[in-house]
């Protein structure tokens, strides 16, 4: 019999890096448990926990674990995901998505005389489709001096290290990384790491830390700039995210 959904349920270790690979298939990736990292054409979408992301058929990708993580993924055939987003997207995952889509990790491999495992993936793709995108992504820059940069803040988002030192280990003069950062991400060095810093915090908040906990976490010295600055990125308090 044909198969017409896939899925795949997994646990893995903190750290735990899915190399770069393709499928056929577009893939919606959620996180159940735990915060991944995924990377793709060029940007990378930090997931918190109960949210998801959606890769189309063909996208090269990559996951990193932030510490242990369990995710749940579904895979359509492009027949059946052509009203779906062409790009990746970070998306929320209403209480109904996510649970048709531990419902159908449990009856998977779904054929195409499934009809009602047909049936429910035929609403699940309704609901991605219309999922509330989330402003989880980052674009990275491609010049090396740049990407070693950014990868030396991701490894640590808070760190207080300015700008010129960053530049020198990354092998590269302050204003050089400006002119990388804006030319290739399309955003000033500041802007881009405070970005950086608020998936940070909307990670922690994802984690079941407070405000407060995730503001420090994400490098900022009070409580009430964080809210501030995550309210303008997100157009929620971090309240509505965590």
């Amino acid at each position: 019999m044909a198969i017409a959904i896939r899925c795949l349920a997994a646990t893995y270790y903190g750290g735990f890096h899915i190399r770069p690979h393709r499928h056929h298939w577009g893939q919606l990736i959620y996180a159940a448990a735990g915060v991944m990292r995924v990377r793709a054409g060029g940007m990378l979408w930090i997931v918190p926990p109960a949210r998801a992301v959606w890769v189309p058929g063909g996208t090269e990708h990559e996951i990193h674990g932030l510490g242990d993580f369990a995710m749940r993924t579904l895979y359509f055939p492009t027949e059946m995901s052509g009203g779906l987003p062409g790009e990746c997207c970070a998306l929320d995952v209403t209480p109904l998505l996510r649970e048709l889509a531990l419902e159908l990790v449990e009856r998977c491999p779904i054929d195409a005389t499934d009809d009602a495992g047909m049936r429910l993936s035929a609403v699940a793709l309704d609901l991605i489709a219309q999922a509330r995108v989330l402003p989880l992504q980052l674009p990275l820059p491609r010049d090396p001096r740049a990407l070693r940069l950014a990868d030396r803040l991701l490894a640590d988002p808070a760190s207080p290290a300015e700008l010129p030192e960053l530049a020198r280990a990354a092998g590269a003069s302050a204003r050089t990384i400006q002119r990388l950062f804006l030319a290739e991400t399309g955003l000033p060095f500041s802007r881009w790491r405070q970005r950086l810093r608020l998936l940070r915090g909307a990670t922690m908040l994802g984690s079941g830390a407070s405000a407060t906990e995730a503001g420090l976490e994400a490098g900022y010295a009070g409580t009430s700039a964080f809210i501030a600055a995550f309210r303008k990125h997100f157009g929620v308090t971090p309240s509505r995210l965590g």
